[in-house]
């Protein structure tokens, strides 16, 4: 059984920071694409950010410089490391594993306000 759980949501004031987990387990993790997605009221759900099984990063324009996503194969974990977040950051971040199949974590809310 595949399971995807995010952790480390929150509220936060504007310009602070948050670093999103995601464990996966029921994969052979090192093989699938990782990716962040979120998911604000009333707004599709959109990448946020993405990394490959060998490693490559790419970010939506709207985060570059202030998220960083990176990948342990060891413990099965990728992360979102969020920085100088701002209240257009405030949605449902999603974890996506992407092989030939598609997994979805359940959603970490993150609020940015003060």
């Amino acid at each position: 059984q595949v399971q995807l759980v995010e952790s480390g949501g929150g509220l936060v004031q504007p310009g602070g920071s948050l670093r999103l987990s995601c464990a996966a387990s029921g994969i052979r993790f090192s093989r699938y694409a990782m990716g962040w997605y979120r998911q604000a009221p009333g707004k599709q759900r959109e990448l946020v950010a993405a990394i490959t099984s060998g490693g490559t990063t790419n970010y939506e324009n709207s985060v570059k410089g202030r998220f960083t996503i990176s990948r342990d194969n060891a413990v099965t974990t990728v992360y979102l490391q969020m920085n100088s977040l701002k209240p257009e950051d405030t949605a449902v971040y999603y974890c996506n594993a992407r092989l030939v199949d598609e997994y979805w974590g359940q959603g970490t809310q993150v609020t940015v306000s003060s």
